[in-house]
């Protein structure tokens, strides 16, 4: 699976401080239409179990872990080409689908032993800049996407200096994310938020757009490691502002919440999401991922479910 480059890539199109300052966000009405949106009753049986498989497609399969070792990244990237056992992609139909997922995420360290199994049939997407607080040294940080993307990373999820998005410095953030972006040469860079530090959703929001005017192809919500991830709240605030770039510049730029979806409820409530605000065409892998580690264990549960009416142990699906 490759990014589908079939529409216009982001560029970099001149930081407008003019229009940041005419942002807002009225919470309580996000807060509002996010509670509709989580809320409503979701697709049940066959329509439930083909959302599910395209969430399998969207999701970045991903170990960022202190203890990561070449052979559990060896072994996701096998359950990365192979999510679903034989038994169940055979009751589904689905043999001729050659389902994989979106893409694997790993730390620089891992990217050639992902890449000796991938070998090019899924994109290696890294974490860097300093991942996950983006508090080293900019010549640091630029270095490390060159050597990441040099190593065979196709997408480079690099992290935000929250400090620019706190004390308002916009240029800053502009000058960093439009350095990351040349960094990243022809690889995808999607732009890391950590939206849980960012206090309110005006700076989400502000951020987003700072991020998107500095040629970034994806705006993430969280590094997974922040006390509050991805919430609806923020992806409505943050696919919002994918809207209105796309309504005022023409370039679709794709959407990422990460750290806490685990649950196959939570993927299809963040899929709602992007069908609800964006349409269809942001429920494709080139428009949207969901960073993910245990995702897909409940996913299979699920779909087992689907197909024999029982729910198995989790063990039955295993990850590394």
């Amino acid at each position: 699976m490759t990014i589908n480059n079939d529409f216009k890539r982001n560029e970099a199109i001149g930081l407008d401080l003019g229009w940041l300052n005419h942002i807002h966000v009225n919470k309580a009405a996000a807060d509002r239409r996010a509670a509709s949106l989580a809320n409503r009753r979701t697709v049940k049986k066959e329509y439930q179990a083909a959302w599910l498989v395209k969430a399998i497609e969207l999701i970045d399969l991903t170990t960022l872990a202190g203890d990561d070792t070449p052979g559990r990244v060896e072994r996701l990237c096998m359950k990365a080409m192979r999510p679903l056992r034989q038994d169940l992609v055979e009751a589904l139909g689905l043999q001729e689908r050659k389902l994989m997922t979106g893409a694997v995420c790993v730390y620089h360290e891992m990217i050639q032993h992902a890449d000796a199994v991938l070998k090019g049939r899924l994109p290696i997407a890294a974490v860097s800049t300093g991942f996950p607080a983006g508090l080293t040294s900019m010549e640091t940080k630029v270095r490390e996407v060159e050597l990441s993307v040099a190593a065979g990373a196709k997408e480079i999820d690099i992290v935000i200096t929250r400090q620019h998005v706190l004390t308002g410095n916009w240029q800053a953030l502009y000058d960093e994310m439009l350095a990351y972006r040349k960094a990243c040469g022809e690889a995808h860079v999607k732009a890391i938020l950590a939206t849980g530090d960012l206090v309110t959703l005006e700076n989400v929001a502000k951020a987003s757009w700072v991020c998107m005017m500095a040629g970034a192809d994806f705006i993430k919500t969280s590094t997974g490691k922040e006390g509050v991830n991805a919430t609806i709240p923020v992806s409505l605030v943050m696919v919002r502002a994918i809207r209105e770039y796309y309504e005022r510049t023409g370039f679709k730029v794709g959407y990422k919440p990460a750290g806490g979806v685990s649950t196959a409820k939570a993927a299809l409530q963040y899929m709602t999401v992007m069908k609800e605000e964006l349409g269809n065409e942001w429920l494709e892998p080139h428009l949207f991922r969901i960073g993910a580690s245990s995702l897909l264990t409940d996913i299979e549960r699920q779909l087992e479910h689907h197909v024999t009416g029982a729910y198995s142990a989790a063990h039955r699906h295993a990850q590394p």
